[in-house]
C-alpha cells in the first residue's frame, strides 16, 4: 500500500471494520530499532492470535458437540460410492454421506482438477531476546515477508518470491537461498542493534490462486471443498469453515 493511498483504502474497509484503519506512523521505526525502512503503516484494528491456542479451542469445542477428530490419519484415497463417500486411510476405512475437503494445498492429491497451486512458507523463530523493543505484527515487501513477536522473541517467515517454482512445492523443509534471504532480514532490518540467535526453523504449505477469495464450492454432489486461502489461513480459516459448513446445511 502506498502512503497516498491510504484515505482511499480507509474508505474501502471503512463499513466493514470501522474508521481510520490505516495510518503513516513513521515515528515507530525508530522506536522498534528497524533500519533501512523508508514508511510504516499502521492497522489499528490488525491483532495477534496464538494459533496453538486457537486450534486447542477449536478441539475442545469440537469434542463437546461429540465431534471425534483423528490426527495423524492420512487420506490416501476417496472413492465415490452409490451412498456417499469411501475415505480409504491406513487406519482404516470411514463411509459419509456428505464430504467436506479442507486440505487447502494437499487437495490435489485427492483431486487433481482443483484450481489452486501451492506454496511453502519457510519460517524461523529466535531464541528469547531481552528488552525486545519491536511488538506487533509486521507486513514487508508486498506482504511476501511476515513476522512479529511471540513474547520476547521475534518470528520471521517469507521469502518465497526470490523463486516461486521452487516454493511451488508440498514437499516440507528449508533451502539455502531462502533462509539466507531472512537471515539478512533479520540481521539488517529488523534486529540491526541487537544480539540474537535462531532457536528453530520449520515451513508450512500453503495455497494459492488468481483469486484472492477463498475457493469454497460444491465440487461434485454431496462433496465439499474450502481452500484456497492465499497464505491468510490462519486469519480467514475461520470464516472460511463456517461458509463451506452453511454452504452444506443449506443443501440438505
Amino acid at each position: 500500500m502506498g502512503v497516498s493511498k491510504i484515505e482511499h483504502f480507509n474508505l474501502l474497509v471503512n463499513d466493514i471494520v470501522g474508521s481510520n484503519a490505516f495510518s503513516l506512523k513513521n515515528r515507530k521505526i525508530s522506536l522498534f530499532g528497524f533500519e533501512s525502512i523508508g514508511t510504516l503503516i499502521q492497522n489499528k484494528y490488525e491483532a495477534q492470535i496464538d494459533s496453538g491456542k486457537m486450534m486447542s479451542a477449536l478441539m475442545q469445542y469440537a469434542q463437546q458437540l461429540g465431534i471425534g477428530i483423528f490426527n495423524n490419519c492420512t487420506v490416501d484415497q476417496i472413492k465415490e460410492e452409490s451412498k456417499g463417500f469411501r475415505l480409504i486411510t491406513q487406519n482404516g476405512n470411514f463411509l459419509c454421506k456428505r464430504l467436506i475437503v479442507t486440505t487447502n494445498a494437499f487437495i490435489k492429491d485427492l483431486y487433481p482438477d482443483v484450481d489452486i497451486n501451492p506454496g511453502r512458507g519457510q519460517v524461523l523463530i529466535t531464541k528469547p531476546i531481552k528488552n525486545l523493543k519491536i511488538e506487533g505484527t509486521f507486513h514487508y515487501d508486498k506482504g511476501y515477508y511476515y513476522f512479529r513477536n511471540i513474547n520476547n522473541r521475534i518470528l520471521l517467515g517469507g521469502g518465497r518470491n526470490i523463486d516461486f517454482k521452487a516454493e511451488e512445492t508440498t514437499a516440507f523443509g528449508q533451502t539455502e537461498p531462502v533462509q539466507s534471504v531472512l537471515e539478512h532480514l533479520l540481521k539488517e532490518v529488523i534486529l540491526p542493534a541487537t544480539k540474537y540467535e535462531i532457536d528453530y526453523r520449520w515451513s508450512g504449505i500453503m495455497a494459492f490462486g488468481k483469486i484472492l477469495e477463498p475457493f469454497i464450492e460444491e465440487i461434485r454432489p454431496n462433496l465439499f471443498c474450502a481452500t484456497r486461502c492465499n497464505g491468510m489461513g490462519v486469519a480467514i480459516g475461520s470464516q472460511t469453515g463456517e461458509d463451506v459448513a452453511n454452504l452444506l446445511l443449506n443443501k440438505l
